[in-house]
């Protein structure tokens, strides 16, 4: 894959930024084969727009066709992936937002198809990464601004909330009440919209306030438990994976074992094979 990509350091010298969302990075990419299209999720919020070619936008429970013209805005801790088309590989933008959190018809995500006012919109998106890459005075305070318009443009579309945590945050209390309990009830099948039910907040300040206080999403800390818990049950039980996949409330053994590699480095039979090792005597490599 042929990118680039730029840090946005703090403005320094120039006009205060505007309160609420921060611009964090600009990107832009050509994709490529040797791109390893693996679910991944960002401690910020990202804009990507495609500028060229087509291919399919996948998160952890949905699949669509995106091409030239097509935004997407993905909150913070969302899992998401991008696979280009054969034969018209596809080029995009992406901003990574802080701050920032989307409000659609999606589960943390909004897919905005430009069929008017394309050429504006790409032009605002391009322009940070030319901004970025002269570095001139005062970049920094362009590229803030230029992401306002951005926003506010966005927002007059239809169907489309975007929010900012200069909204009322909420306190550290419903955060502790949702760790709470996903400790107690980690082998269920939670999902994004019962903790928030916990919580009495919206499922996306959730996340937020969540990752602000514990640095992970409630999604990865619910991971996280039933990851550990998977650990006793491979050192002493001989559960196979969809076993124990089960128990523990993963939608599937093959989710189980990419979430265990995650967070271990290694697969769950891995895992077995260097415990039943080392409690047999036997050095733990291969």
């Amino acid at each position: 894959m042929n990118s680039t990509h730029y840090i946005m350091p703090p403005a320094t010298g120039v006009a205060a930024q505007e309160p609420g969302v921060k611009l964090l990075y600009v990107s832009c990419a050509q994709y490529s084969q040797e791109w390893n299209s693996t679910l991944h999720t960002h401690s910020c919020a990202e804009l990507f727009y495609v500028t060229g070619g087509r291919g399919r936008f996948q998160l952890q429970e949905a699949s669509f066709p995106i091409a030239a013209g097509d935004l997407v805005l993905v909150n913070a801790g969302v899992p998401h992936t991008e696979t280009s088309q054969e034969g018209s590989p596809m080029e995009y933008t992406v901003l990574g937002v802080d701050g920032l959190e989307v409000q659609g018809e999606g589960e943390g995500f909004a897919l905005i198809r430009l069929d008017t006012g394309r050429e504006e919109m790409t032009w605002c998106l391009r322009l940070p990464t030319q901004e970025a890459k002269a570095g001139q005075l005062g970049y920094q305070a362009v590229c803030q601004h230029l992401l306002h318009i951005i926003l506010l443009r966005l927002q007059r579309r239809d169907g489309l909330s975007i929010a900012s945590d200069a909204v009322e945050r909420k306190s550290s209390r419903e955060c502790c009440l949702v760790r709470r309990y996903i400790d107690n009830h980690f082998k269920e099948n939670l999902t994004l919209d019962q903790l928030a039910e916990v919580a009495h907040m919206n499922k996306y300040y959730l996340v937020h306030a969540f990752r602000r206080e514990y640095n992970v999403s409630p999604i990865n800390y619910l991971i996280a438990k039933r990851t550990q818990e998977s650990r006793f049950l491979l050192s002493n039980t001989d559960h196979s994976l969809s076993q124990i996949a089960q128990i523990l409330g993963f939608s599937s053994p093959s989710y189980f074992s990419q979430s265990f590699r995650r967070i271990e480095g290694m697969s769950p039979l891995e895992y077995r094979k260097n415990v039943r090792r080392i409690g047999e005597g036997e050095p733990s490599g291969k």
